[in-house]
């Protein structure tokens, strides 16, 4: 059985993209109380158990051959590539997916959090841009990128378990979230609720979402 682990060993690698990726959640995401350090904790737990394997040790795919006994002519760390069985292809075709995902899902993420601080400096609801098609685009995108990242490019056991935790998680935050907006903001953001998406935007409308997601101008003042 030929065996191919390129990235197998590579702690201080591991441990180096940890760090910025964590750094870059964190900067951007900043928790303020314990229920958003809850949605965080899963996150930096999806992050490390993601690149702890990706770069460390292919614990799923050890599991995999050892107990479930997966065997093919060619085992490679990345998993769609073992089990496509199309090698360094498929590794390929999952990496570019994966990361086609992943900086899309970046860039709304970070095109929500510019939007809503505006918006919370001045005081206002902000309810175009972004927000013209989800109500909780920074959500969206993070759960884009992580699918992206730790399902399409390099799923593990971890990851793809603690995917649906994620989105769970931050679902049960934004509901939180939205009654407190609707405290302060009446009839404006009910109605804004009924016309808008939570999380997934309406049908044809996810081109415009990425668009917005590259606007960098006066859409980020709404």
């Amino acid at each position: 059985m030929n065996e191919s682990f390129n990235h197998a060993g590579a702690w201080g690698i591991a441990l180096i993209v940890i760090v910025l990726i964590s750094w870059f959640f964190y900067r951007y995401f900043a928790p303020k109380n314990w229920r958003e350090w809850a949605g965080a904790g899963v996150v930096q737990a999806f992050i490390i158990a993601l690149y702890a394997e990706m770069y460390g040790f292919p614990l799923t795919i050890y599991l995999l051959v050892r107990f479930f006994g997966l065997d093919s002519d060619y085992v490679s760390a990345s998993l769609w590539s073992t089990l496509v069985g199309l090698g360094e292809t498929g590794m390929l075709i999952s990496m570019l997916l994966g990361y086609a995902l992943a900086f899309t899902g970046i860039g709304i993420f970070i095109q929500g959090w510019r939007q809503v601080h505006k918006a919370r400096g001045q005081d206002r609801l902000v309810t175009d841009g972004l927000y013209a098609f989800v109500r909780h685009p920074q959500y969206t995108g993070l759960f884009i990128a992580l699918f992206g990242e730790g399902v399409v490019h390099w799923p593990t056991l971890f990851s793809v378990g603690l995917f649906p935790v994620v989105v769970l998680v931050y679902t049960w935050l934004a509901r939180r979230e939205e009654k407190q907006v609707l405290a302060r903001f009446g009839h404006a953001y009910r109605d804004y609720q009924r016309r808008v998406p939570m999380f997934i935007p309406r049908w044809g409308q996810w081109r415009q979402l990425a668009d917005a997601s590259r606007e960098h101008g006066d859409d980020d003042t709404a």
